[in-house]
């Protein structure tokens, strides 16, 4: 199963950014990810076995129950691996330093219920669209310095199964399996 833990942003901060957005893209651009599925990862298993997802929640629960709510709000932007060669365009936290604890606990308790976390150091961000090939994007990153959302507080995380979508040109599905509270 490919599963990730994250946080959702709550649907007005999310409505902002959609209208934010929206009067700016361009038909030729990046293919840009759907509202409905914007969030922040903090831990990605690309291969967990059905039996192990029990445990994972356990293990999740204890890491979550003990960590702070934190306030967050969608701010700025960037890309990866880049700006001069930019395969992703994200939009940046304000305060999303406050969730590299939580990212640290939900991914070590991931790896000792046996999901094998994947990925590099943890960069807040939400991805909100890809390039076919890799592009300067300082126009892209320019466009979303000036964006700052309205303020809201991350309560919990989310474990989700990203279904692979079978047919070419279509987009994952997700499923949510388990809402893990934070302390408040």
């Amino acid at each position: 199963m490919r599963l990730f833990a994250a946080v959702v942003p709550p649907p007005q901060a999310l409505t902002d950014l959609e209208d934010f957005l929206e009067p700016r893209r361009v038909v030729d651009g990046p293919r840009w990810t759907r509202p409905d599925q914007w969030h922040l990862t903090l831990a990605f298993m690309s291969a967990v076995h059905e039996r192990a997802v029990e445990g994972l929640v356990e293990r999740l629960e204890e890491a979550t129950s003990t960590r702070p709510s934190v306030r967050l709000a969608l701010s700025g932007g960037g890309c990866f691996p880049d700006v001069t060669r930019a395969k992703v365009l994200w939009c940046g936290l304000r305060n999303g330093e406050q969730l590299e604890p939580l990212a640290r606990a939900v991914r070590s308790a991931a790896s000792v219920a046996g999901a094998a976390p994947q990925g590099g150091p943890f960069r807040p961000h939400l991805t909100l669209a890809r390039f076919q090939r890799p592009v300067e994007g300082t126009r892209w990153v320019r466009l979303l310095e000036g964006y700052v959302g309205p303020e809201w507080t991350a309560s919990e995380v989310v474990l989700v199964q990203s279904h692979l979508p079978r047919e070419r040109g279509h987009r994952p599905h997700h499923e949510v399996l388990a809402r893990l509270p934070l302390h408040p």
